[in-house]
């Protein structure tokens, strides 16, 4: 039976969302999730310091084995798209400094997963989210978009594990 605790991430500069789920076999179960804020007022450097820090913390609290962060999509906004990236790379940054597997997975794919469809709302992922675990309390679409991504990297995980036991 496949084990494996893992960690989604929604970056975003100004508000990143997280979240923690169990995988055993095929059952999920929610661990934790939260937003992370950083203000604007602060300066990027600290900004992206804070960020940072605060993966970290969740990281050695929580000692997730993988992180499922969502990729970027072009934005209009050249300045937008950079401020993304540079909250991702810090991302996937503190992800590798904790050991963890690292996975990006488009929006769309995330959604096919989780909803069953690729261009669903974000009112359709969190209800979603709230079916495949039913304990958690989100209560932002950040927290909500992170446990999503999480919740597509079981998917995938748990694919692959059968298909690994398949062929033992």
């Amino acid at each position: 039976m496949t084990h494996l605790r893992i960690m989604g991430l929604d970056p975003g500069l100004g508000h990143m969302g997280w979240g923690v789920i169990d995988m055993a076999g095929t059952k999920l179960t929610h661990v934790a999730n939260g937003v992370l804020t950083s203000k604007p007022a602060a300066g990027l450097g600290l900004r992206l310091m804070h960020l940072h820090e605060e993966l970290t913390r969740i990281i050695l609290d929580l000692k997730p084995d993988a992180m499922a962060v969502e990729q970027a999509f072009v934005y209009k906004d050249p300045h937008a798209a950079l401020m993304l990236g540079h909250a991702r790379a810090v991302a996937l940054l503190a992800a590798a400094q904790g050991g963890l597997e690292i996975a990006e997975y488009s929006p769309n794919h995330i959604k096919k997963s989780v909803v069953g469809v690729g261009h669903a709302g974000k009112e359709q992922v969190a209800a979603m989210v709230k079916r495949l675990l039913p304990t958690c309390q989100v209560t932002s679409p950040d927290a909500a978009d992170a446990l999503a991504a999480a919740i597509a990297h079981a998917a995938l995980a748990g694919t692959a594990a059968k298909i690994k036991a398949a062929l033992a």
